[in-house]
C-alpha cells in the first residue's frame, strides 16, 4: 500500500505518525483543502513533467499554475507533463498520490518559490487520501530536492 511505504519513508525523521489519512479523496488540491480544513494554497502540489526523457517533480503551492515562458527558461524545453499512465512507472506514485518521498531513482526533485509565503505546507502521501503537514524545512530535508525554481504564475497577483 502507497500510504505504508510512505510511513516507511518518514521512519528515519521520525514523523512517520504525522501521516494523514482520510474517509475521503485527497487527489486534487481542492479536495485535499477539504479534508484538511485549510486553503487551498497551502496543499503542496507535486506536478510530474518530462525532460529529456527523466521524470522531474515540481513541488508547488496550491494556488500557483507553471508558467510556461519562466518554465522554458529554466529547463530548456516545453512544460509537458507526464501522461497518466506514465507517471506511477516513472515516479513511483499513481496520479492523485504524487509526492516528493519515497520515489523511483533518478526523478529530480524542485521546489517551486510559491511555496516559500507559508510556515508550514500539506503534500500528499503516495494515496489519494492521504497527507503530512511539513513546514517548509521539513520539506526540503524530506524530499531530497535539487534547488528551489520560480516557474509558477498567479500566486502573487
Amino acid at each position: 500500500m502507497a500510504v505504508e511505504k510512505i510511513k516507511e519513508f518518514f521512519k528515519p525523521y521520525g514523523m512517520e505518525d504525522r501521516v494523514q489519512e482520510f474517509g475521503v479523496s485527497s487527489a486534487t488540491v481542492e479536495l485535499a483543502a477539504q479534508a484538511l480544513n485549510c486553503e487551498p494554497c497551502r496543499i503542496a502540489k507535486t506536478l510530474s513533467f518530462l525532460v529529456d526523457g527523466h521524470a522531474v517533480l515540481i513541488v508547488a503551492a496550491g494556488d500557483a499554475k507553471i508558467d510556461n515562458p519562466k518554465y522554458k527558461a529554466q529547463f530548456g524545453t516545453k512544460a509537458k507533463m507526464l501522461a497518466p499512465d506514465q507517471v506511477e512507472a516513472m515516479v513511483g506514485h499513481a496520479v492523485g498520490g504524487v509526492c516528493p518521498f519515497g520515489i523511483n531513482e533518478g526523478v529530480t526533485v524542485y521546489l517551486d518559490e510559491s511555496l516559500k509565503r507559508f510556515e508550514t505546507v500539506f503534500p500528499a502521501c503516495g494515496s489519494g487520501n492521504s497527507a503530512i503537514e511539513l513546514t517548509i524545512k521539513e520539506l526540503e530535508q524530506c524530499s531530497g530536492y535539487t534547488d528551489w525554481l520560480d516557474v509558477c504564475k498567479g500566486w502573487a497577483d
